[in-house]
């Protein structure tokens, strides 16, 4: 461990260095990134850091992994790549040319015998998925560098997670790879976290997407497991850039544009785009591969059926989430809207045709009564299903779904709207899952004689179906709320303050929130009603109005929004005095005539 971790410091030093020179050495020969309408960036910059990841790499191996023949078919086929990269870099080659270096890299480390293990079907089936897996992640990490430190620093966590589980393993030697990888990522990082000063280039993406996928065929984990254990650990270790691909290829496609066009439509554009910061964005996505990181060496330690269903379930969040930024659109000139109103929204397929919306939700729901089936199962007999129980689960859940989808129709559930559900859609929902979780239950019972299934599980899946459905009902909702509290005020913000903390104040900064071409930065409410002084309303505290001089003084206020019409004439007054200026929130109906013509 010691000889590991001096190779992960020299690594970086390394890296450090090489990434320095080849900063100004790519500046001197005007190798550079010139912005352009389909980049993020706004400024030249320089390429080509990927050649210090790549030397300071191959170096690290050679000193501090020597013996390890098995990674010799990776480093030659990353090579060639890397070698493909540095003449994209500066000559464009056409999509389909990379495709097919890339194609030839993922032949050579097959024909090397490196090849996803475990796997039930013929040998030629697994080599097909071995190419596909190394070219798909190849072209993610490629795609993921698309804003400051994001494809440096998801390989770096990537990396940490792979080293995590060769130890686990107790393959120690192979362990050294994705370490030293790790050191190589952190010298160059660097320079490239925002503000970045160079660019890794395809040289590096590419380099780093073969490798990455590659060091992850040296498991010896799958050998005797079954394929779902085989592929968890290296596709939850990647969710980002498999996840950021999938959105981009689906919207891409959706727009009629080429998936190998660049452009400002990835996940890290549309967080920004729905008001975070660049590095806030960053770090976001950084907190979400090391939770599904995370989530990969747990599913690692567990039975087949509660991996299964810890998959899916995340496996739907990240759904959810990727509905959330989809709805983010993009004007064809490459601007960015939150509106949802531009081309490249990944929602405008269902949300253009009520019917199609509808099949979706449908098929999710589906797929929830399931997974709340099956968890009910294995909270009921701890996580290891007997194998008696295991068949009536799968001989009854066919029924079961059918009934409680028949349910939630009857129920009305499909009538209503996500993005606005309240407490009438999950009351709604709430009587609709009681309904058909009891005849279910009973018609499984009934049909059993009541001997054999277990009681207990029918309770658990209504009270499960009803957490997991209500979620993804109020899902939009949650993850709003949850990119909210990260959103950073814009630069010409105006601190304001909220007159009224009660219902029309809330509608008013829920407005405010959500449209931030107001430009105003909400400071906190002020209320008259000395009951609320010192309480949050939608996290924003309620101040006493004799506050009000000494808020408007600290804060810099030079505007009060009044929320109610409740507020006496008296008090405006004063308010004006203060030298503040005033608006009212007014929502009114305004009649329409229509005469008819003769």
């Amino acid at each position: 461990m010691v000889r590991l971790g001096v190779g992960v410091a020299v690594t970086a030093a390394l890296s450090l260095i090489f990434t320095s020179l080849v900063r100004r050495w790519a500046r001197q020969l005007g190798i550079v990134a010139v912005p352009r309408r389909d980049r993020w960036h706004s400024r030249p910059t320089a390429l080509m850091g990927g050649i210090a990841i790549y030397l300071a790499f191959v170096i690290g191996c050679f000193i501090f992994a020597p013996d390890l023949s098995r990674a010799y078919p990776i480093l030659i086929a990353a090579t060639i790549l890397f070698g493909a990269g540095i003449i994209d870099d500066i000559r464009q080659l056409k999509p389909y040319v990379k495709l097919v270096m890339q194609v030839v890299a993922a032949s050579i480390v097959v024909f090397g015998g490196l090849r996803l293990q475990g796997m039930i079907w013929t040998s030629w089936g697994a080599d097909f998925l071995t190419i596909f897996w190394l070219v798909a992640i190849t072209n993610a990490i490629n795609l993921l560098d698309n804003m400051d430190g994001l494809a440096g620093g998801i390989s770096l966590i990537a990396c940490a997670f792979l080293a995590i589980a060769f130890l686990v393993n107790g393959q120690t030697v192979e362990a050294a790879l994705p370490l030293i990888l790790a050191g190589a990522i952190a010298g160059f990082l660097r320079f490239n976290f925002n503000p970045a000063s160079i660019f890794m280039g395809d040289c590096g993406s590419m380099f780093l997407g073969f490798a990455l996928s590659g060091i992850a065929l040296l498991s010896d984990f799958g050998r005797a497991r079954n394929l779902v254990s085989v592929l968890a650990t290296p596709v939850l270790i990647l969710t980002i850039p498999i996840f950021d691909t999938m959105v981009v290829t689906v919207t891409r496609k959706l727009s009629g544009r080429p998936v190998s066009q660049g452009g400002r439509d990835h996940t890290s554009h549309r967080l920004v785009a729905l008001g975070m910061s660049e590095r806030r964005a960053t770090l976001l996505l950084y907190l979400f591969a090391a939770l599904s990181g995370a989530l990969a060496l747990a599913v690692r330690q567990m039975a087949i059926w509660g991996a299964l269903a810890l998959i899916v379930g995340f496996a739907l969040s990240v759904l959810f989430v990727g509905l959330y930024v989809g709805k983010v659109g993009f004007y064809e000139q490459g601007r960015v809207s939150s509106q949802g109103a531009a081309s490249g929204t990944l929602v405008d397929p269902f949300g253009n045709f009520s019917h199609r919306r509808r099949i979706f939700e449908i098929l999710l729901d589906t797929v929830l009564v399931a997974l709340a089936y099956s968890s009910a199962y294995l909270l009921r007999f701890d996580g290891d299903m007997p194998g008696e129980q295991i068949a009536i689960f799968i001989r009854t859940l066919p029924p079961l779904v059918a009934i409680q989808i028949l349910s939630f129709l009857i129920g009305g559930v499909y009538k209503g709207i996500w993005r606005y559900a309240g407490v009438g859609e999950l009351a709604r929902l709430a009587v609709a899952v009681f309904v058909g979780s009891t005849v279910s239950g009973l018609a499984v019972l009934f049909f059993y004689k009541f001997h054999g299934p277990s009681r207990a599980v029918f309770i658990l899946n209504g009270v499960l179906l009803l957490v997991f459905v209500g979620a993804s009902r109020v899902s939009f909702r949650l993850i709003a709320a949850l990119i909210a509290g990260l959103i950073q005020p814009a630069p010409d913000a105006r601190p304001v303050l909220i007159y009224g903390a009660g219902d029309g104040g809330e509608i008013l900064i829920r407005e405010l929130l959500n449209n931030p071409t107001y430009c105003y930065q909400p400071v906190g409410f002020i209320d008259d009603d000395a009951r609320k002084t010192g309480r949050l309303l939608r996290g924003y505290r309620i101040f006493s109005s004799d506050d009000l001089p000494g808020l408007i003084s600290s804060h810099g206020v030079s505007e009060v929004l009044v929320s109610s019409l409740k507020v006496p004439e008296s008090r405006l007054y004063g308010l004006r005095n203060l030298g503040v200026g005033l608006k009212r929130l007014k929502i009114d109906l305004e009649g329409m005539e229509f005469k008819s013509r003769r």
